[in-house]
């Protein structure tokens, strides 16, 4: 029913969003959108792109989960960022950004992985997140945590969306290297 419906994308290629297709997933596509969305549905102050997010989740997990972290949340880069409390009131969606995953994680060789820890780290990186990037984190950081997640020591400044980019790019092709 929607197997034809496609997004255009910043190569000018054309994406089969319901029925994601290896040979039409293109890793700058994916560094570029990812760049370009905003975190926390774009609520936090400055901007951070969810690009920049994924570099950092890549940077706390241990080496074989690297480029499973880098790639977590790459399927937003054709679905959109969309709020997890939101996201669950769409099962259509949740199972089109997980077809879209598998495909990506797929085409660059990510095996089965602990996506546990890839879980963990991306909510300490959220923790970390809202106490240097929201209006109000560091009235919620209390007692050394936010939602039990103790956040990293080290404060985000966020990048410009180029940058975020090619830290991205360049990390997937250092990981990628490492295969």
């Amino acid at each position: 029913m929607y197997e034809d419906i496609t997004i255009d994308t910043y190569s000018g290629q054309f994406f089969h969003i319901f029925d994601p297709r290896e040979d039409e997933i293109n890793m700058v596509d994916i560094a570029h959108a990812l760049s370009n969305l905003c975190r926390f549905t774009g609520h936090c102050e400055p901007f951070y792109s969810v690009a920049e997010h994924c570099c950092r989740v890549s940077e706390i997990l241990p080496d074989e989960l690297k480029l499973a972290g880098l790639l977590h949340d790459a399927a937003e880069a054709y679905i959109n960022d969309i709020n997890g409390a939101y996201k669950h009131l769409l099962p259509l969606m949740v199972e089109t950004e997980d077809k879209i995953s598998a495909a990506i994680m797929h085409k660059f060789g990510v095996k089965e992985c602990d996506y546990k820890a890839i879980k963990n780290a991306d909510m300490i990186l959220r923790a970390t997140e809202r106490r240097d990037l929201m209006t109000n984190g560091h009235d919620i950081y209390w007692a050394g945590t936010i939602d039990g997640y103790k956040p990293l020591n080290d404060t985000i400044y966020p990048l410009l969306p180029k940058c975020a980019r090619n830290w991205f790019l360049l990390e997937f092709a250092i990981l990628s290297a490492r295969r």
